[in-house]
């Protein structure tokens, strides 16, 4: 094995872009909009890019909350997830942390002959595929048993709250013995097929490490793709279809993931998926000022910066003509890291609280299909690196689809509108839009206000519209609605049922609920109740019955930021398919 020093880069960013956005007050807003939606012309599948979540809590999965929000995901989507949990091979008590977890999973007897406990791990995949999702096996890290010695060199100042060396990060050493190493991957390949079935198994994605530019892997690129052979091989010597993929850098990884890409092309070696990271914004964080305080610079997270991220990865990928063609995976792709850190570490994580983060969140999805459009490599999916924390505050802020109480917070409705677009793609144009092509001469700036709008049919004739109205600045407002006239060319002419469901501080809002009962950090029962019936998805209008016999109008107004999805049901309508 080689054993130079591991050089990282750190978490850096790409092109002209600030570590978190700046604000621009006198930033002009739309003031009218008109989307132009032709229901004939199907553009292609509509790629579900958003349908993969992971967090960094492994033991989480299977606590009560962690199973019923898989659950939860699993009602409003039908399952397919790809679910993407942290530390599953880190040795430990099995109890999580905020940013740590431990499946326990490899162990050696006094002879140093390896042995293996699966249990937490069954307990955690269990309630992945019970509800019909999929696994995105993150293989790391190195077990405690399987150190080299110079994890012994990695030192904590000790004091009562303070992990140990192993917690700590010695867990990204490069394990002492890649044959045990491959023998553990082969055990976990051939319980997974017992336990779960070859069918299911063969769905999942294989992925070596996590971040391996940083101090997730404190070894060498070489040592990386070292490991990674003698892991493909383990796991296609058990499941000779198995996917498998990586490395899943950071977005300072480009020079990480060229070396990567250098070495399996030039070796052969088997690669299924590509996959890397972006984030949108790093806060300077906790600053523990008085909760009352804003923060000291108002910030807010770059889907300009994220965009870009993607693009120049992808166009790396698509410099390498074997790859070109193979499903990307931006397995974290979030608005702002780290997941953990919310509004008492930094005012400026509270959009994860508001409705400012599911309307981001759905426009940065639709961004990445029109990126798509433009670049030879595919986005596959575009991970949210979000789940839930046990022992929180009531809307702590932090990247989270739940808060205290099991409430859901605005974040999870986004995925709600996006789970009830259709599976065809359909032409659409808004004159309020940002394009993609800004890209070509970005100074830096973070995406400006906008309207725009994604649109599918079902084979039904169905038509769902996605649209919103969002600026990359999330203490922007706006005292006027904007005006939006949609228009809807070559609907076959019949009976349709209207639908708006609305995503704005006063629908579909969990956190303006809790905020109108005082912001109560211990609840009634009556209280959670109020809150828990405003967390799903609200109509605005009451649903109607149309009549269509040409180009139909919808006219809307939206708020700063707000996202409406328009479903248009057939009633009495003979579609053709086309």
């Amino acid at each position: 094995m080689t054993t130079e020093s591991a050089v990282h880069t750190g978490r850096t960013a790409l092109g002209p872009f600030p570590a978190g956005a700046p604000r621009v007050p006198d930033a002009p807003h739309v003031t009218a909009a008109t989307i132009d939606v032709d229901a004939a012309d199907v553009q292609g599948p509509l790629t579900r890019v958003w349908e993969s979540f992971g967090y960094d809590e492994f033991n989480w999965t299977y606590m009560p909350t962690g199973k019923r929000l898989l659950k939860t995901f699993t009602e409003f989507s039908g399952g397919g997830y790809f679910v993407r949990p942290h530390y599953m091979y880190c040795s430990g008590s099995g109890f999580a942390l905020p940013h740590w977890g431990s499946g326990n999973v490899y162990h050696e007897d006094a002879n140093g002959n390896p042995y293996y406990d699966f249990t937490l791990l069954d307990q955690a995949y269990d309630a992945i595929v019970d509800n019909r999702h999929h696994l995105l096996v993150e293989l790391g890290f190195t077990p405690r048993d399987l150190l080299p010695p110079e994890a012994a060199e990695l030192t904590v100042v000790s004091s009562p709250t303070a992990y140990t060396n192993y917690e700590a990060g010695a867990w990204g050493y490069p394990p002492n013995d890649y044959g045990k190493w491959a023998g553990l991957i082969s055990a976990t390949v051939a319980h997974c097929v017992e336990r779960y079935g070859e069918a299911e198994v063969k769905t999942w994605l294989w992925e070596l490490w996590n971040e391996p530019d940083i101090d997730y892997w404190r070894g060498t690129l070489d040592q990386y793709n070292e490991l990674y052979t003698a892991t493909v091989e383990a796991i296609r010597a058990v499941l000779p279809e198995a996917k498998v993929g990586g490395p899943a850098v950071t977005s300072g990884g480009l020079d990480f993931l060229k070396g990567f890409l250098d070495y399996t092309s030039a070796h052969n070696e088997p690669l299924d998926f590509i996959s890397y990271h972006t984030k949108g914004c790093h806060f300077p964080t906790r600053d523990y000022k008085p909760f009352a305080e804003p923060a000291d610079e108002q910030l807010s997270p770059s889907s300009t910066k994220m965009l870009y991220d993607l693009r120049e990865f992808n166009r790396l990928i698509g410099s390498y003509d074997a790859y070109a063609g193979l499903p990307v995976i931006v397995d974290e792709c979030d608005a702002a890291v780290p997941a953990h850190f919310g509004r008492y570490d930094n005012r400026n994580y509270s959009f994860q609280n508001t409705e400012y983060y599911p309307v981001f969140q759905a426009k940065l999805m639709k961004k990445i299909l029109d990126l798509n459009a433009t670049e030879t490599a595919q986005i596959a999916y575009a991970t949210s690196w979000s789940f839930y924390f046990e022992a929180e505050r009531y809307f702590e802020g932090t990247r989270s689809f739940l808060t205290a109480g099991g409430i859901e917070k605005p974040l999870l409705n986004a995925y709600r509108m996006l789970s009830l677009l259709g599976p065809d793609r359909v032409r659409t144009t808004s004159d309020a839009a940002w394009n993609i092509a800004e890209l070509d001469h970005t100074d830096g700036s973070s995406m400006p206000e906008e309207v725009d709008a994604l649109a599918s049919r079902a084979d039904d004739g169905t038509v769902t519209i996605l649209i919103w109205r969002h600026t990359d600045d999330q203490y922007q407002t706006s005292d006027a609605e904007t005006p939006v006239t949609v228009v809807l060319r070559n609907l076959p002419p019949g009976e349709y049922r209207l639908r708006h469901l609305r995503i704005d501080t006063d629908h579909s809002n969990s956190f303006t609920a809790w905020q109108g009962l005082g912001s109560p950090q211990d609840p009634t029962t009556a209280e959670l109740t109020t809150i828990h019936e405003r967390q799903g998805l609200e109509e605005i209008d009451a649903e109607r019955n149309l009549t269509v016999s040409g180009d139909l109008t919808l006219d809307t107004t939206l708020p700063l930021p707000s996202a409406s999805l328009l479903i248009l049901d057939t009633v009495g309508v003979s579609v053709t398919a086309g």
